[in-house]
């Protein structure tokens, strides 16, 4: 039988990037004592007065067809929540999508084709290559460089850029860096953005989850604001991943045509998920603000716990919940690092390979679990750090 052609352009950009951490589950749910250090998912749960919201729409009959935009009070609530950044936004900028990877993955169909070039820093979040090429449009390449703490420079995005370039794959704060944008660092990469007529957009999940410095936005500034397309959604800052709630937000002309993309792909989402995402983003829910503090504090912890290990090499994160350790003082690079760290500690953490180039002599290690366990991963880590790096000066 034929198949199309996104089934060839997708064959090895799906599940085979999280292999370790499917290993580590299945591990687990053999009776291994695995420490799970892999994927995002908030370990704070997520807020009663959510759980309640969602309940009383279903009850209220909140569960019929919806439209291809939104559900009024979400789209006003997300429209309000942009306004307090940018005082000209109305609901005509905002369209609702289930989560921030169907919203990225509609946006990218609605502004790339084949042939296309989108700009995107390596390392990236694993599923923005597939996201990109899904279209027929190809990744091109920025590197995200450990000297500028992960920063994306507008002077490396400028010499990447090519005749085919068309959109620029912003992610701030930056998964699996925590990087995060200054206005300068911003400013100067909108300015080359214009220059080339770029299309700027950015993934901002984890703008809730700043642990010090002001977050920053090309949306935010109006010299972008018609070349600026935003996309979020409630799963990180309100510990609510599965409910599957998220947008786009962008220019009025872009949004209208979408639309039709959006009316083909979904045709609406839940009014019961949309009345309890209005609800979040119209009341004060702490769930960010503890989450944030948990965070950095882990952060923190294991920075301590690594930094005075011998092989590795931890990158304090400037937001999110994760932080990076470079191993290859070990004498391994991320992959060979994990899947040992895995099969001989018990820890899974991501290899940096599946986040691209640039990271494949890093790991990722989330932050969602307990003190305690963050305490015995570190443990572990040292432990197998401290066989590889003798090993590693007996063979040089």
């Amino acid at each position: 039988m034929r198949y199309s052609s996104i089934t060839e352009r997708l064959a090895d950009l799906g599940s085979g990037k999280w292999s370790l951490h499917i290993r580590a589950r299945a591990l687990a749910r053999a009776g291994a004592d695995i420490i799970e250090l892999t994927i995002g998912e908030p370990d704070l749960p997520t807020d009663p007065a959510l759980i309640a919201e969602c309940q009383r729409a279903m009850s209220a009959g909140r569960y019929r067809y919806s439209n291809g935009r939104g559900e009024p009070a979400v789209v006003e609530a997300i429209a309000a929540k942009y306004r307090r950044r940018r005082a000209d936004v109305t609901t005509d900028n905002v369209m609702v999508f289930p989560g921030t990877q169907t919203a990225l993955f509609a946006v990218m169909l609605g502004i790339s084709e084949p042939g296309d070039g989108i700009l995107v820093g390596d390392p990236l979040y694993a599923t923005y290559e597939a996201v990109i090429r899904s279209t027929g449009a190809e990744p091109v390449y920025v590197p995200l460089r450990p000297e500028h703490g992960f920063h994306m420079q507008a002077s490396d995005l400028e010499q990447a850029i090519t005749p085919a370039c068309r959109v620029l794959l912003l992610n701030t704060p930056h998964n699996p860096t925590g990087a995060t944008l200054t206005r300068s660092e911003i400013a100067a990469i909108g300015a080359v953005a214009r220059r080339h007529d770029l299309w700027i957009v950015c993934d901002e999940v984890y703008e809730e989850l700043v642990f010090g410095a002001a977050f920053a936005s090309p949306f935010d500034d109006p010299d972008l604001a018609e070349r600026t397309i935003v996309v979020s959604s409630i799963s990180k800052s309100h510990a609510a991943p599965g409910f599957r709630s998220g947008w786009a937000v962008g220019p009025a002309e872009f949004t209208q045509r979408l639309l039709p993309v959006s009316e083909t792909m979904l045709f609406g989402v839940q009014p019961f998920i949309a009345d309890m995402t209005a609800y979040a983003l119209s009341n004060p829910i702490t769930t960010a603000a503890t989450m944030r503090q948990s965070y950095q504090a882990r952060a923190a912890r294991i920075f301590a716990a690594l930094s005075g290990a011998s092989g590795l090499r931890p990158t304090m994160p400037e937001a999110g919940m994760f932080i990076v350790v470079d191993v290859s003082a070990t004498g391994l690079d991320g992959e060979a690092f994990a899947w040992r760290l895995l099969e001989e500690e018990g820890v899974a953490v991501m290899p940096g390979s599946s986040f691209g180039e640039q990271a494949r002599d890093f790991v990722r290690i989330s932050l969602t679990v307990a003190d305690a366990r963050i305490d015995e991963a570190c443990r572990r880590i040292t432990a197998l750090a401290a066989q590889l790096v003798p090993l590693k000066e007996r063979r040089a």
